[in-house]
């Protein structure tokens, strides 16, 4: 069951699909609002914070892909649904800043199952104790996933690179698989293709190493990666 605390929003053009989610999520203790396109939804959220959002990509005027990239920096934690099915769109949505995406026709209990995995993924107002992670001259804010480089500069970073450097810096020095990087950064049955993780570690990897001029993640051929630095949890 979710906790009074979990405010989730459901952003699609379809009403029907509205009104199903509502009550099926309801049901299992969530706390629901809706929207019907891109405005709706920006006055929801002005309205009060939610805990995740439940995202249609096909929509008339600004389309799903277009809000994950604003709301990738600030924005509550994304679950997409959409009915392209290709791994590129797939990774597309990931990259844009959506933390899980979901293809339609959807089971509902696969889609409660994926939204009880972001939203363990969520830090809750009990858990707001400030920490900090430091590494090659960077340091991460993880309850604020906030990036700071070696010189103070906040650095914006997609929340699927961001779950991928928090599983990393807790777990620094470990070997760690794809099917494991998949189910600490999805909570587990995440139907995202595997090489999808090698194109979001291959721009992390990027986007890390080029201000730290040293290798920081490792990839160890066929059987996963290894994040290489020394890392000071604070």
């Amino acid at each position: 069951m979710g906790s009074q605390a979990d405010h989730l929003l459901i952003v699609d053009d379809d009403a029907e699909i509205r009104s199903a989610l509502t009550t099926y999520l309801s049901d299992h203790g969530y706390r629901v609002s809706v929207a019907r396109d891109a405005p709706s939804m920006d006055l929801a959220l002005s309205k009060e914070p939610v805990d995740a959002v439940i995202l249609d990509v096909m929509m008339p005027g600004e389309d799903g892909f277009s809000i994950c990239r604003r709301l990738a920096e600030t924005g509550p934690p994304i679950l997409v649904l959409s009915a392209l099915n290709e791994s590129a769109d797939r990774i597309v949505g990931l990259e844009l800043g959506a933390s899980d995406y979901l293809s339609k026709p959807f089971n509902p209990r696969e889609l409660l199952a994926r939204v009880r995995a972001l939203l363990r993924r969520v830090p809750t107002r009990a858990e707001s104790v400030r920490r900090r992670a430091q590494f090659a001259g960077w340091t991460l804010e993880i309850e604020e996933r906030r990036l700071l480089d070696p010189l103070g500069g906040a650095v914006a970073l997609p929340a699927s690179q961001m779950d991928l450097l928090v599983v990393f810096v807790e777990r620094s020095g470990r070997l760690l698989t794809r099917q494991q990087l998949l189910d600490l950064t999805k909570g587990g049955g995440s139907q995202v293709f595997d090489r999808s993780v090698d194109v979001v570690i291959s721009r992390l990897r990027r986007r890390l190493e080029g201000q730290a001029g040293e290798p920081l993640i490792e990839t160890v051929r066929g059987e996963g990666y290894r994040f290489l630095p020394r890392v000071k949890m604070f």
